[in-house]
Protein backbone atom coordinates (compact mmCIF):
# COMPACT_ATOMS: atom_id res chain seq x y z
CA UNK A 1 0.00 0.00 0.00
CA UNK A 2 1.51 3.46 -0.96
CA UNK A 3 1.40 6.38 1.13
CA UNK A 4 -1.63 8.66 1.24
CA UNK A 5 -3.57 5.58 0.32
CA UNK A 6 -6.66 6.71 2.29
CA UNK A 7 -7.58 9.64 4.17
CA UNK A 8 -7.38 9.67 8.12
CA UNK A 9 -11.09 9.12 9.59
CA UNK A 10 -12.42 12.29 11.69
CA UNK A 11 -15.44 11.27 13.33
CA UNK A 12 -18.04 14.06 14.50
CA UNK A 13 -16.57 16.39 17.48
CA UNK A 14 -18.59 16.41 21.04
CA UNK A 15 -19.63 12.30 21.17
CA UNK A 16 -18.33 10.57 23.95
CA UNK A 17 -16.74 7.86 23.08
CA UNK A 18 -14.87 6.13 25.86
CA UNK A 19 -16.48 4.18 28.91
CA UNK A 20 -18.60 5.69 30.42
CA UNK A 21 -17.88 6.27 34.69
CA UNK A 22 -18.05 8.56 37.06
CA UNK A 23 -14.89 10.61 36.63
CA UNK A 24 -15.19 10.43 32.66
CA UNK A 25 -11.70 9.03 32.87
CA UNK A 26 -10.43 7.31 30.27
CA UNK A 27 -9.55 3.23 31.28
CA UNK A 28 -6.18 2.12 29.18
CA UNK A 29 -5.37 -1.42 29.11
CA UNK A 30 -1.72 -2.77 28.85
CA UNK A 31 -0.35 -5.54 26.57
CA UNK A 32 2.83 -6.46 28.27
CA UNK A 33 4.40 -5.84 31.69
CA UNK A 34 7.73 -5.80 30.41
CA UNK A 35 10.42 -2.96 30.99
CA UNK A 36 8.95 -0.44 28.18
CA UNK A 37 5.48 -0.74 29.47
CA UNK A 38 6.07 0.01 32.74
CA UNK A 39 7.76 3.37 31.16
CA UNK A 40 4.62 4.24 29.57
CA UNK A 41 2.36 3.36 32.57
CA UNK A 42 4.54 6.22 34.53
CA UNK A 43 4.10 8.56 31.26
CA UNK A 44 0.38 7.89 30.96
CA UNK A 45 -0.52 8.33 34.60
CA UNK A 46 1.20 11.73 34.16
CA UNK A 47 -1.91 12.55 31.35
CA UNK A 48 -5.04 13.96 33.18
CA UNK A 49 -7.74 11.89 33.31
CA UNK A 50 -6.00 8.58 32.84
CA UNK A 51 -6.90 5.35 34.62
CA UNK A 52 -4.59 2.55 34.53
CA UNK A 53 -7.59 -0.09 34.57
CA UNK A 54 -6.17 -3.35 33.36
CA UNK A 55 -2.93 -5.14 32.71
CA UNK A 56 -1.74 -8.21 30.87
CA UNK A 57 0.99 -10.39 30.13
CA UNK A 58 2.08 -14.48 29.53
CA UNK A 59 4.69 -13.82 32.39
CA UNK A 60 2.75 -13.93 35.52
CA UNK A 61 5.55 -12.96 37.39
CA UNK A 62 5.56 -9.43 35.55
CA UNK A 63 1.95 -8.77 35.95
CA UNK A 64 2.99 -8.96 39.51
CA UNK A 65 5.52 -6.58 39.82
CA UNK A 66 3.20 -4.48 38.10
CA UNK A 67 0.98 -4.73 40.52
CA UNK A 68 2.66 -3.48 43.09
CA UNK A 69 2.39 0.00 41.55
CA UNK A 70 -1.19 -0.33 40.03
CA UNK A 71 -2.80 -2.30 42.50
CA UNK A 72 -6.23 -1.74 41.09
CA UNK A 73 -5.38 -2.73 37.88
CA UNK A 74 -7.68 -5.71 36.28
CA UNK A 75 -5.16 -8.90 35.42
CA UNK A 76 -5.15 -10.92 32.14
CA UNK A 77 -3.10 -13.69 30.23
CA UNK A 78 -5.07 -13.40 27.06
CA UNK A 79 -5.03 -9.97 25.65
CA UNK A 80 -8.25 -11.51 23.92
CA UNK A 81 -9.85 -11.36 26.87
CA UNK A 82 -8.61 -7.84 28.14
CA UNK A 83 -9.92 -6.69 24.60
CA UNK A 84 -13.79 -7.95 25.08
CA UNK A 85 -14.18 -5.74 28.64
CA UNK A 86 -16.15 -3.19 28.14
CA UNK A 87 -15.07 -0.95 30.51
CA UNK A 88 -11.39 -0.56 28.92
CA UNK A 89 -11.41 2.38 25.98
CA UNK A 90 -7.74 2.03 24.80
CA UNK A 91 -4.75 -0.30 25.01
CA UNK A 92 -1.25 0.32 24.81
CA UNK A 93 0.63 -2.20 23.12
CA UNK A 94 4.68 -2.63 23.97
CA UNK A 95 4.82 -6.62 23.49
CA UNK A 96 7.79 -8.57 21.35
CA UNK A 97 7.86 -6.50 17.73
CA UNK A 98 6.00 -9.91 16.35
CA UNK A 99 2.83 -9.26 18.22
CA UNK A 100 2.53 -5.54 17.64
CA UNK A 101 0.35 -5.90 14.67
CA UNK A 102 -1.90 -8.54 15.22
CA UNK A 103 -2.33 -7.25 18.93
CA UNK A 104 -3.57 -3.56 17.42
CA UNK A 105 -5.66 -5.44 14.92
CA UNK A 106 -7.76 -7.28 17.72
CA UNK A 107 -7.86 -4.39 19.78
CA UNK A 108 -9.38 -2.40 16.67
CA UNK A 109 -11.89 -4.86 16.11
CA UNK A 110 -12.70 -5.17 19.50
CA UNK A 111 -13.31 -1.20 19.50
CA UNK A 112 -10.56 -0.09 21.33
CA UNK A 113 -7.96 2.84 20.02
CA UNK A 114 -4.57 2.23 20.11
CA UNK A 115 -1.19 3.37 20.83
CA UNK A 116 1.42 0.53 19.91
CA UNK A 117 5.10 0.75 20.32
CA UNK A 118 7.67 1.04 17.34
CA UNK A 119 8.30 -0.47 15.15
CA UNK A 120 4.95 -0.97 14.29
CA UNK A 121 4.99 -4.13 12.02
CA UNK A 122 7.45 -6.78 11.96
CA UNK A 123 7.23 -7.36 8.22
CA UNK A 124 6.02 -4.67 5.85
CA UNK A 125 2.63 -6.61 4.84
CA UNK A 126 1.29 -7.02 8.54
CA UNK A 127 1.88 -3.03 8.88
CA UNK A 128 -0.51 -2.56 5.65
CA UNK A 129 -2.93 -4.64 7.24
CA UNK A 130 -2.90 -2.86 10.92
CA UNK A 131 -3.37 0.40 8.87
CA UNK A 132 -6.22 -0.41 6.40
CA UNK A 133 -7.60 -1.82 10.01
CA UNK A 134 -7.55 1.54 11.50
CA UNK A 135 -9.48 3.16 9.02
CA UNK A 136 -11.93 -0.24 8.95
CA UNK A 137 -12.73 0.32 12.33
CA UNK A 138 -12.34 3.81 12.48
CA UNK A 139 -10.24 4.27 15.61
CA UNK A 140 -7.26 6.19 16.74
CA UNK A 141 -4.11 4.68 16.41
CA UNK A 142 -0.72 6.30 16.97
CA UNK A 143 3.02 4.57 17.20
CA UNK A 144 5.34 5.17 20.12
CA UNK A 145 8.09 7.50 18.17
CA UNK A 146 7.41 9.99 20.92
CA UNK A 147 9.78 12.69 19.65
CA UNK A 148 7.21 13.41 16.98
CA UNK A 149 5.66 15.37 20.09
CA UNK A 150 8.63 17.16 20.87
CA UNK A 151 8.07 20.83 20.06
CA UNK A 152 11.65 21.48 19.16
CA UNK A 153 10.64 18.89 15.77
CA UNK A 154 9.02 21.97 14.72
CA UNK A 155 11.70 24.75 15.10
CA UNK A 156 13.79 22.34 13.38
CA UNK A 157 11.58 21.95 10.43
CA UNK A 158 11.19 26.04 10.31
CA UNK A 159 14.82 26.59 10.98
CA UNK A 160 15.78 23.78 7.81
CA UNK A 161 12.86 24.31 5.65
CA UNK A 162 10.82 27.95 6.09
CA UNK A 163 14.27 29.86 7.26
CA UNK A 164 16.64 27.95 5.01
CA UNK A 165 19.22 29.40 7.65
CA UNK A 166 21.70 26.36 5.86
CA UNK A 167 20.99 26.65 2.15
CA UNK A 168 19.67 23.32 0.49
CA UNK A 169 19.69 19.93 1.94
CA UNK A 170 22.04 17.25 -0.17
CA UNK A 171 22.15 14.51 1.56
CA UNK A 172 21.61 12.53 4.88
CA UNK A 173 23.51 10.62 7.31
CA UNK A 174 21.96 8.36 9.93
CA UNK A 175 23.88 6.65 13.20
CA UNK A 176 22.88 4.11 15.39
CA UNK A 177 26.27 3.35 16.98
CA UNK A 178 25.25 1.93 20.67
CA UNK A 179 27.50 -0.63 22.43
CA UNK A 180 25.46 -3.80 23.60
CA UNK A 181 26.92 -7.26 24.68
CA UNK A 182 26.05 -10.68 23.16
CA UNK A 183 23.40 -12.80 23.97
CA UNK A 184 24.79 -15.89 24.59
CA UNK A 185 25.24 -19.59 23.02
CA UNK A 186 23.44 -22.31 25.19
CA UNK A 187 24.57 -25.97 24.20
CA UNK A 188 20.90 -26.86 24.77
CA UNK A 189 17.64 -25.17 24.74
CA UNK A 190 16.48 -22.62 26.44
CA UNK A 191 14.40 -24.16 28.93
CA UNK A 192 10.49 -21.60 29.03
CA UNK A 193 10.17 -20.85 32.77
CA UNK A 194 6.50 -22.35 34.24
CA UNK A 195 5.60 -18.89 35.13
CA UNK A 196 5.29 -18.30 31.06
CA UNK A 197 2.33 -19.20 29.00
CA UNK A 198 4.25 -19.91 25.59
CA UNK A 199 1.86 -20.29 23.57
CA UNK A 200 0.04 -17.00 23.92
CA UNK A 201 3.93 -15.60 24.22
CA UNK A 202 4.89 -17.09 21.02
CA UNK A 203 1.67 -15.68 19.38
CA UNK A 204 2.26 -15.18 15.84
CA UNK A 205 5.83 -16.30 15.77
CA UNK A 206 6.94 -20.01 14.70
CA UNK A 207 7.81 -22.32 17.85
CA UNK A 208 11.52 -22.60 17.69
CA UNK A 209 14.08 -23.95 19.89
CA UNK A 210 16.06 -20.83 21.53
CA UNK A 211 19.49 -20.88 22.41
CA UNK A 212 20.03 -17.41 23.72
CA UNK A 213 20.17 -16.81 27.41
CA UNK A 214 17.34 -15.25 27.91
CA UNK A 215 13.85 -15.12 26.53
CA UNK A 216 13.26 -11.38 27.58
CA UNK A 217 14.17 -8.43 25.77
CA UNK A 218 16.93 -10.57 23.63
CA UNK A 219 14.02 -11.49 21.21
CA UNK A 220 14.59 -8.24 19.72
CA UNK A 221 17.94 -9.77 17.80
CA UNK A 222 16.10 -13.28 16.68
CA UNK A 223 13.90 -12.73 13.39
CA UNK A 224 11.59 -14.97 14.33
CA UNK A 225 10.62 -12.23 17.19
CA UNK A 226 12.60 -8.79 16.81
CA UNK A 227 13.59 -6.91 13.85
CA UNK A 228 17.73 -6.21 15.20
CA UNK A 229 18.69 -2.84 16.20
CA UNK A 230 17.46 -1.10 12.53
CA UNK A 231 13.79 -1.88 14.36
CA UNK A 232 14.73 -1.03 17.57
CA UNK A 233 16.44 2.18 17.45
CA UNK A 234 16.91 2.85 13.95
CA UNK A 235 13.27 3.26 13.16
CA UNK A 236 13.79 6.42 15.84
CA UNK A 237 16.44 8.22 13.89
CA UNK A 238 15.34 7.44 10.70
CA UNK A 239 11.37 8.88 11.60
CA UNK A 240 13.57 12.05 12.35
CA UNK A 241 15.01 12.05 9.37
CA UNK A 242 11.61 11.66 7.06
CA UNK A 243 9.79 13.67 9.51
CA UNK A 244 12.75 16.85 9.67
CA UNK A 245 14.34 16.53 6.39
CA UNK A 246 11.65 14.85 3.99
CA UNK A 247 9.13 16.80 6.24
CA UNK A 248 7.30 13.02 5.42
CA UNK A 249 7.16 13.34 1.59
CA UNK A 250 9.59 9.92 1.40
CA UNK A 251 7.23 7.06 2.16
CA UNK A 252 8.91 4.60 0.44
CA UNK A 253 12.54 5.10 -1.21
CA UNK A 254 13.19 4.17 -4.79
CA UNK A 255 16.00 1.92 -4.27
CA UNK A 256 18.21 0.44 -1.67
CA UNK A 257 21.37 -0.91 -0.90
CA UNK A 258 23.21 -2.90 1.88
CA UNK A 259 24.81 -5.17 3.88
CA UNK A 260 26.39 -6.15 7.33
CA UNK A 261 27.01 -9.38 9.53
CA UNK A 262 26.88 -10.23 13.04
CA UNK A 263 30.37 -10.15 13.74
CA UNK A 264 32.76 -11.29 16.85
CA UNK A 265 30.19 -12.71 19.20
CA UNK A 266 29.79 -16.08 17.94
CA UNK A 267 26.56 -16.14 19.96
CA UNK A 268 22.64 -17.52 19.15
CA UNK A 269 21.12 -14.37 17.50
CA UNK A 270 21.00 -13.67 13.80
CA UNK A 271 20.52 -9.57 13.48
CA UNK A 272 23.46 -8.28 12.45
CA UNK A 273 25.29 -6.25 15.07
CA UNK A 274 27.45 -4.22 12.19
CA UNK A 275 24.82 -3.08 9.33
CA UNK A 276 25.03 -0.22 6.74
CA UNK A 277 22.53 0.77 4.22
CA UNK A 278 22.16 3.72 1.17
CA UNK A 279 18.71 4.55 0.35
CA UNK A 280 17.93 6.24 -2.76
CA UNK A 281 15.30 8.95 -2.22
CA UNK A 282 14.54 10.14 -5.51
CA UNK A 283 15.95 13.41 -4.06
CA UNK A 284 18.42 13.70 -1.06
CA UNK A 285 20.34 10.67 -0.77
CA UNK A 286 20.52 9.16 2.50
CA UNK A 287 22.80 6.36 4.54
CA UNK A 288 22.41 4.52 7.72
CA UNK A 289 25.16 3.30 9.89
CA UNK A 290 24.22 0.91 13.29
CA UNK A 291 26.62 -1.01 15.48
CA UNK A 292 26.29 -2.65 18.85
CA UNK A 293 30.38 -3.49 19.20
CA UNK A 294 32.61 -0.68 20.93
CA UNK A 295 35.26 1.49 19.82
CA UNK A 296 38.33 -0.97 19.87
CA UNK A 297 38.70 -4.51 21.97
CA UNK A 298 37.70 -4.32 25.04
CA UNK A 299 35.84 -1.32 24.70
CA UNK A 300 33.53 0.11 26.66
CA UNK A 301 32.57 3.50 24.34
CA UNK A 302 30.45 3.58 20.88
CA UNK A 303 33.27 4.42 18.06
CA UNK A 304 33.24 8.04 17.01
CA UNK A 305 31.45 8.46 13.38
CA UNK A 306 30.87 12.20 12.62
CA UNK A 307 27.72 13.37 13.97
CA UNK A 308 25.72 12.28 16.91
CA UNK A 309 26.36 8.69 17.73
CA UNK A 310 22.21 7.97 18.04
CA UNK A 311 21.02 10.79 15.44
CA UNK A 312 21.21 12.30 11.58
CA UNK A 313 22.85 14.53 9.93
CA UNK A 314 21.66 16.77 7.39
CA UNK A 315 24.28 18.05 4.77
CA UNK A 316 23.51 21.57 3.44
CA UNK A 317 25.18 23.96 1.13
CA UNK A 318 25.69 26.36 4.11
CA UNK A 319 26.83 24.23 6.71
CA UNK A 320 25.20 21.09 8.20
CA UNK A 321 22.93 20.19 11.02
CA UNK A 322 23.20 17.47 13.71
CA UNK A 323 19.73 16.18 15.21
CA UNK A 324 19.47 13.99 18.19
CA UNK A 325 16.97 12.78 20.92
CA UNK A 326 15.55 16.32 22.67
CA UNK A 327 18.77 18.32 21.17
CA UNK A 328 20.18 19.58 17.85
CA UNK A 329 22.89 22.14 16.19
CA UNK A 330 23.46 24.10 13.30
CA UNK A 331 26.73 24.30 12.33
CA UNK A 332 28.19 26.31 9.20
CA UNK A 333 30.60 25.23 6.67
CA UNK A 334 33.69 25.75 8.94
CA UNK A 335 32.33 23.62 12.29
CA UNK A 336 31.06 26.83 14.06
CA UNK A 337 28.32 26.73 15.78
CA UNK A 338 25.03 28.90 15.08
CA UNK A 339 22.52 27.85 16.67
CA UNK A 340 21.43 25.21 19.44
CA UNK A 341 18.00 23.56 19.79
CA UNK A 342 16.94 21.61 22.50
CA UNK A 343 14.07 19.90 23.38
CA UNK A 344 11.96 17.63 25.90
CA UNK A 345 12.05 13.78 23.86
CA UNK A 346 8.48 14.25 23.89
CA UNK A 347 7.80 11.84 26.53
CA UNK A 348 4.02 12.74 28.50
CA UNK A 349 3.34 14.83 25.25
CA UNK A 350 2.95 12.11 22.90
CA UNK A 351 0.81 10.11 25.38
CA UNK A 352 -1.13 13.02 26.10
CA UNK A 353 -1.48 13.78 22.41
CA UNK A 354 -2.85 10.02 22.10
CA UNK A 355 -5.78 10.94 25.14
CA UNK A 356 -6.49 14.21 23.64
CA UNK A 357 -6.91 12.29 20.06
CA UNK A 358 -8.74 9.39 21.65
CA UNK A 359 -11.03 12.10 23.53
CA UNK A 360 -12.10 13.45 20.48
CA UNK A 361 -12.22 10.78 18.38
CA UNK A 362 -9.93 12.68 15.81
CA UNK A 363 -7.08 10.76 14.63
CA UNK A 364 -6.06 13.92 12.64
CA UNK A 365 -4.36 15.97 15.52
CA UNK A 366 -1.69 12.59 16.01
CA UNK A 367 1.68 13.66 15.92
CA UNK A 368 2.71 9.91 14.80
CA UNK A 369 -0.84 8.50 13.10
CA UNK A 370 -0.66 4.73 12.19
CA UNK A 371 0.35 5.81 8.19
CA UNK A 372 3.33 8.00 9.79
CA UNK A 373 4.22 5.01 11.56
CA UNK A 374 4.08 2.40 8.73
CA UNK A 375 5.63 4.21 6.75
CA UNK A 376 8.59 4.94 9.02
CA UNK A 377 9.29 1.07 10.28
CA UNK A 378 9.00 0.08 6.34
CA UNK A 379 12.68 2.22 5.61
CA UNK A 380 13.36 -0.31 8.45
CA UNK A 381 12.07 -3.34 7.08
CA UNK A 382 13.79 -2.58 3.55
CA UNK A 383 16.87 -2.25 5.18
CA UNK A 384 16.78 -5.52 6.84
CA UNK A 385 15.36 -6.95 3.97
CA UNK A 386 18.49 -5.77 2.14
CA UNK A 387 20.54 -7.70 4.60
CA UNK A 388 18.94 -10.94 4.42
CA UNK A 389 19.15 -10.53 0.73
CA UNK A 390 22.68 -10.41 0.99
CA UNK A 391 25.40 -12.30 -0.23
CA UNK A 392 29.32 -11.77 0.62
CA UNK A 393 30.57 -8.42 0.25
CA UNK A 394 32.39 -7.47 -2.59
CA UNK A 395 34.17 -4.05 -2.46
CA UNK A 396 34.16 -3.58 -6.55
CA UNK A 397 29.55 -3.72 -5.76
CA UNK A 398 29.87 -1.55 -3.19
CA UNK A 399 31.86 1.13 -4.84
CA UNK A 400 29.00 1.23 -7.77
CA UNK A 401 27.33 3.71 -5.31
CA UNK A 402 29.49 6.74 -6.32
CA UNK A 403 27.38 8.98 -3.25
CA UNK A 404 30.18 10.84 -1.05
CA UNK A 405 28.33 9.60 2.30
CA UNK A 406 27.99 6.40 1.33
CA UNK A 407 31.69 6.03 0.65
CA UNK A 408 32.93 7.58 3.98
CA UNK A 409 30.55 5.06 5.93
CA UNK A 410 32.23 2.13 4.14
CA UNK A 411 35.46 3.81 4.83
CA UNK A 412 34.66 4.50 8.35
CA UNK A 413 32.85 1.01 8.88
CA UNK A 414 36.15 -0.45 7.57
CA UNK A 415 38.03 1.60 10.08
CA UNK A 416 35.77 0.52 13.28
CA UNK A 417 36.36 -3.06 11.78
CA UNK A 418 39.93 -2.90 12.16
CA UNK A 419 39.52 -1.80 15.44
CA UNK A 420 38.21 -5.53 16.45
CA UNK A 421 41.04 -7.37 13.84
CA UNK A 422 37.78 -7.94 10.83
CA UNK A 423 37.51 -6.04 7.70
CA UNK A 424 35.01 -5.75 5.15
CA UNK A 425 36.41 -8.21 2.98
CA UNK A 426 35.38 -11.21 6.22
CA UNK A 427 32.81 -13.68 5.08
CA UNK A 428 30.92 -12.66 7.93
CA UNK A 429 30.16 -9.45 6.13
CA UNK A 430 26.89 -9.13 3.33
CA UNK A 431 26.52 -7.03 0.91
CA UNK A 432 23.02 -7.27 -0.97
CA UNK A 433 21.93 -6.60 -4.55
CA UNK A 434 20.52 -2.78 -5.89
CA UNK A 435 17.11 -3.59 -4.83
CA UNK A 436 14.42 -1.17 -6.44
CA UNK A 437 10.97 -0.62 -4.96
CA UNK A 438 7.76 0.81 -6.54
CA UNK A 439 5.68 3.48 -4.83
CA UNK A 440 3.29 0.60 -3.01
CA UNK A 441 6.40 -0.54 -1.35
CA UNK A 442 6.91 -3.85 -3.72
CA UNK A 443 10.10 -4.96 -4.88
CA UNK A 444 10.74 -4.98 -8.44
CA UNK A 445 12.92 -5.48 -11.07
CA UNK A 446 16.51 -7.88 -10.56
CA UNK A 447 16.16 -9.76 -7.63
CA UNK A 448 12.32 -8.83 -6.72
CA UNK A 449 10.89 -12.19 -6.22
CA UNK A 450 13.43 -12.85 -3.19
CA UNK A 451 12.98 -9.88 -1.46
CA UNK A 452 9.48 -9.69 -2.02
CA UNK A 453 8.61 -13.06 -0.21
CA UNK A 454 10.37 -11.61 2.87
CA UNK A 455 7.38 -8.80 3.17
CA UNK A 456 5.28 -11.46 4.71
CA UNK A 457 5.93 -14.13 7.55
CA UNK A 458 4.20 -17.39 7.71
CA UNK A 459 1.95 -17.07 11.17
CA UNK A 460 1.59 -20.00 13.40
CA UNK A 461 -1.85 -22.08 13.32
CA UNK A 462 -4.53 -19.57 15.42
CA UNK A 463 -2.51 -16.19 14.84
CA UNK A 464 -2.90 -15.06 11.52
CA UNK A 465 -2.71 -11.55 10.57
CA UNK A 466 -5.97 -11.12 8.80
CA UNK A 467 -6.00 -9.46 5.40
CA UNK A 468 -8.02 -5.97 5.55
CA UNK A 469 -8.73 -5.08 2.64
CA UNK A 470 -8.66 -1.03 2.37
CA UNK A 471 -11.36 -0.74 0.30
CA UNK A 472 -13.03 -2.05 2.90
CA UNK A 473 -12.26 0.66 5.12
CA UNK A 474 -15.13 3.52 6.77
Amino acid sequence: MGAGAAAVTIAVPGKQLWAANVNEEINIGFISCGGRSRGLMGQFSKVEGVNIGAVCDPDEDRMKQVLETYPKAKTFTDMRELFADPEIDAVVIATCNHWHCLAAIWAMEAGKHVYVEKPLSHTQWEGEQTVAAARRYGKVCQIGTQQRSDPMQAEIKKFLHEDKALGEIKAARVNRYGVRGSVGKRDTPLEIPKNVNYDLWLGPAQEEPIYRKNLHYDWHWDWNTGSGEMGNWGVHVLDDVRNNIFQDSVTVPKRIFGGGGRVLWNDAADSPNVHFVYFDTGSIPVVIGLSNLPDKKGGKRSPKMGGPSSGYVAYCEGGRFEGRRAGGIARDRDGKVIREFKGNSGDVLHQKNFIDAVRANDSSTLNAEIQVGHDSTGWCNFANIAFMCGEKFDRADADLVKQSTWKTLLKQTDEHLAAHGLSLDDDAIKLSPMLNLNAEGQFVGDNADVANKLLKREYRAGYEVPEIAMAEAK
